[in-house]
């Protein structure tokens, strides 16, 4: 009975290969036969379209659950696009119950401000230091990701005092360099861009919530419209090389709802008319640090980050965006005055 299982497995698979290139099932089966050294008669027609059956309805689902993920291949491959309609709606529960419960913890941090506000980014920006450290590290040791961890958050604490105290931004990247892993430039080029919007974000807060209000909203927005309009308008994919959800659609959408908003902020004289133009250009911005993250994942052949926030991944997979957009207006204040307030 040993030796029968595998010529009956064989010709089932070979009955199969012959209906999915259009060959004919005797063929196919002789085919199956002379390879295994087995007679056809051994493989009954039931065993057959039963494995027949399994089979193909895993390989479909494989197609459908490959095509939308693999990069450069699959339905939604390079070059292809999204179709409209087609977009899974599977995680969107989870999403919005992680979204809330984040979104209630940032504006309980922002409204109090102050050294609640500190402690929320010291323990954010720690958090997505261990998820670097660990998403590119080789046989290294857990300690040395906690490590890596507490030097960002150290970094971030002592880092937003300026002058030399600035130079402890240096101190995470730099034991990311000195570590066993790959990408290490690119990793700790990254770490140090996280940081020093680290003390961006918190240097905005002191200046006055609404600024961090401003910044998180168009963060949101962009994000937001970019999910729900690109899987219900689909079309053609923004980068498919590295993020392979992300459409034209979506992008756009992002794009000209953060321009909604500044003309919101303006009108509740919360800022000037300059928001108008200036939210696309840090909504762009924000898209990027997601692409820039995406980048790196792929680098280092994961998915997310890692799975501290359901439906979303990882910290860094949530906060990818606003650390893009952080560093744009940071550069921003120091060529143009913007209407908020941050000149200066």
């Amino acid at each position: 009975m040993t030796a029968d299982r595998p010529r009956t497995d064989g010709l089932a698979a070979a009955d199969l290969g012959a209906d999915v290139l259009g060959t004919g099932g005797a063929e196919a089966g002789t085919s199956g036969a002379e390879a295994l050294g087995a007679d056809t008669s051994e493989a009954t027609t039931s065993g057959t379209q039963t494995v027949g059956a399994e089979t193909v309805q895993a390989e479909t689902l494989g197609a459908e659950t490959l095509g939308a993920e693999t990069l450069g291949a699959g339905t939604f491959g390079a070059g292809a696009g999204v179709p409209k309609g087609s977009g899974r709606w599977g995680d969107l529960g989870v999403r919005v119950v992680s979204g809330v419960a984040l979104a209630g913890f940032g504006v309980i941090s922002v409204w109090l401000g102050g050294w609640v506000f500190l402690a929320t980014a010291v323990l954010a920006f720690g958090v997505m230091g261990w998820e670097i450290a660990a998403l590119t590290d080789a046989p290294v040791h857990r300690r040395v990701r906690l490590g890596i961890a507490g030097l960002a958050a150290l970094g971030v604490l002592v880092g937003q005092f300026g002058g030399m105290a600035g130079m402890a931004l240096i101190l995470a990247p730099l034991a990311i360099v000195a570590t066993q892993r790959r990408e290490r430039v690119l990793l700790a080029g990254y770490t140090l861009a996280m940081l020093i919007s680290a003390v961006g974000i918190i240097e905005f807060d002191r200046r006055g919530a609404v600024i961090v209000v401003w910044l998180v909203s168009i963060v949101v927005a962009s994000d937001v419209l970019g999910y729900f309009v690109g899987r219900l308008v689909g079309g053609r994919l923004f980068w498919p090389a590295i993020s392979p959800k992300k459409t034209w659609a979506g992008t756009l959408a992002g794009w000209i709802g953060s321009a909604v908003l500044g003309l919101g902020f303006a009108l509740w004289q919360h800022g000037g008319w300059g928001l108008i133009v200036i939210s696309p250009l840090v909504a762009m911005s924000g898209q990027a640090g997601d692409i820039v993250e995406s980048l790196i994942k792929r680098r280092a052949g994961v998915k997310d980050a890692s799975t501290l926030v359901p439906g979303h991944g990882g910290v860094l997979d949530r906060f990818d965006a606003l650390i893009g957009a952080i560093l744009a207006v940071q550069v921003l204040q120091l060529v143009v005055d913007l209407p908020l307030g941050l000149a200066g």
